[in-house]
């Protein structure tokens, strides 16, 4: 299948000029039906099928580890990135006067888990960035004997900078560090392998590059993180054998340590057929087709004195483009709104997020509507 066809799996392409994947992006075609088949089901049939649900979830499960560069023991599902974080931030055995290092500013939901610390006389010790950016020395001028973890974004929402996770991750093995990484603007666009670049922890919603739908996510916890953990949530799920209801509480070992309770089966499902339709598409295709776009976006706005200020080098981008247009920002923003065009107004600038299934028309209809506006 060419990019074209998988186009037609997403639907908003036919009445909007849609870059804002890094918002919330559509979910395909395919993640609606198999969340409809699975809902179709229940009210069909209720419960009978409860044992193949716990086949698919292991199978989903299995993708999603593979996607990160984990073992299927390693993954969780949460109900989105902030809950993925927060178990982290809330089973860990801080002691009193620990600290965390968090590069600001960033998106809340990498920020908050680590501040709800303090009533638990964890310190936040906030790196700044430098032009979006975040490397080791800053991590290390702000470095100090109580500092136990590094919890960063692997790219920046408000920038588009990539974060050196290897170079990173390095630095927190040498430091004897746990790593944490909120990963929703990267994961589906940029490549993971969590074990390889000394990733602890990582959390990660479905709704953006992913593709998937709102509501779940996925969790990744490394086994030598896992030991550590005490978790803050417990239920019938927690335990060896859930579905021995004589009471018996032995916590299981692996990642599903963290889902407590019955899942949400038709978000995972979902995910499912987010990943299945990855994996078809190929990642370094996913890749490339989201670079190719974001060049052409980036040359046109610069042939129209737009200063593009997300980086352009390869190893620092993912698929976040910034530009900053003349006048007000948010009067742009109504108006490419008014003429069809989905995109993003963060911190005074405007940002675009182009997926695989966009194409040369949807940069030319953006710029079509942009001169139209500029004209006036």
């Amino acid at each position: 299948m060419t990019t074209e066809a998988w186009r037609d799996l997403f639907p908003v392409t036919r009445t909007r000029i849609f870059l804002n994947n890094a918002a919330m992006a559509p979910p395909s075609l395919r993640v609606v039906e198999a969340m409809h088949a699975f809902m179709s089901e229940c009210a069909k049939d209720a419960s009978l099928h409860y044992a193949s649900w716990g086949h698919r979830v292991q199978t989903v499960r299995a993708k999603a580890a593979a996607l990160v560069g984990a073992k299927p023991e390693d993954l969780a599902f949460t109900g989105n990135t902030s809950c993925g974080l927060s178990l982290v931030a809330q089973s860990f055995p801080w002691r009193e006067g620990d600290a965390v290092l968090v590069p600001v500013p960033d998106f809340p939901s990498n920020v908050y888990p680590w501040q709800n610390l303090g009533r638990r006389g964890v310190q936040v010790i906030e790196v700044p960035r430098r032009a979006g950016r975040i490397e080791r020395a800053d991590v290390e001028r702000h470095l100090t004997p109580r500092v136990r973890m590094l919890a960063l974004s692997s790219v920046d929402y408000a920038g588009g900078h990539a974060a050196d996770l290897e170079d990173l991750g390095a630095w927190c093995r040498e430091r004897g560090l746990f790593f944490v990484v909120d990963a929703i603007q990267s994961l589906g666009v940029l490549p993971m392998d969590a074990s390889r670049l000394g990733i602890h922890a990582l959390a990660c919603g479905a709704h953006k590059w992913l593709l998937g739908p709102m509501g779940i996510g996925l969790l990744y916890v490394g086994k030598e993180l896992r030991g550590q953990l005490q978790p803050v949530l417990a239920g019938w799920k927690s335990v060896v054998d859930p579905e021995n209801f004589e009471l018996h509480f032995q916590l299981r070992e692996d990642a599903a340590l963290f889902e407590p309770g019955t899942l949400n089966l038709a978000g995972i499902f979902g995910l499912g057929a987010a990943l299945d339709l990855l994996a078809e598409v190929g990642a370094a295709t996913v890749r490339a087709r989201v670079f190719a776009l974001y060049d052409q976006l980036a040359a046109g706005l610069e042939e129209r004195r737009l200063p593009v200020t997300s980086p352009r080098a390869p190893e620092q981008r993912a698929g976040l483009l910034f530009f900053a247009p003349p006048g007000s920002p948010e009067t742009l923003f109504r108006a490419l709104l008014r003429r069809g065009v989905m995109l993003s107004l963060r911190n005074g600038r405007l940002r675009l997020s182009p997926h695989f299934y966009n194409n040369e028309a949807d940069v030319a209809a953006f710029f079509t509507a942009l001169d139209d506006w500029l004209k006036k």
